[in-house]
């Protein structure tokens, strides 16, 4: 009988984490931090070296942001779970663009696609679409991908899928990786 009790409960908690929204992702916030910061992966000098034409921006090669925390986020309007996330990456950037470099390339995308998207929904977020070679380092295999980049060029948030980027919890990485 108790064996059954437990059953249950350990169903009905795995059904509230997985049906209910945002309980999952307040408890992967609260405990898994996305990255360990002395465990995380390095981006080459070769992997920034992609040229970036530019939708709402000057056009530029990712080289430009080395040295630099970023934002860098792959995403295409054809992609449900990236225009999902739009609102929450452009809160963020509204509070942090003075603070981290925001990059969101466009992929398997057309540039008027792209254009309509930004301005139906008033986005105004630095908006690339890739002219050369992605590095498979940061070559996103699900869409949505996106990094959080420090200054040293360490992946401090990789995330592949939708989540709400407007959280206590990125502007905390953020915080301290720009200290």
């Amino acid at each position: 009988m108790k064996k059954n009790i437990i059953y249950l409960v350990l169903i009905a908690i795995i059904g509230v984490i997985a049906f209910v929204p945002g309980v999952k992702e307040k408890l992967q916030d609260a405990f898994f931090p996305v990255a360990a910061i002395e465990n995380a992966v390095h981006v080459g000098d070769e992997d920034y070296d992609i040229e970036l034409q530019g939708i709402n921006t000057p056009s530029t090669n990712l080289k430009k942001f080395k040295n630099r925390a970023v934002f860098l986020n792959f995403w295409g309007t054809w992609c449900p779970p990236c225009r999902k996330e739009w609102p929450s990456i452009q809160k963020l950037y509204e509070t942090r663009k003075d603070h981290v470099d925001f990059v969101l390339i466009a992929m398997n995308d057309e540039e008027a696609a792209v254009r309509k998207f930004l301005k139906e929904n008033n986005y105004d977020v630095p908006v690339y679409i890739a002219q050369s070679p992605i590095s498979e380092k940061i070559l996103p295999k699900v869409f949505p991908t996106t990094y959080l980049l420090d200054k040293n060029g360490r992946i401090i948030i990789k995330e592949d899928a939708s989540r709400d980027w407007n959280t206590e919890s990125v502007h905390q990485f953020i915080d301290n990786i720009i200290k």
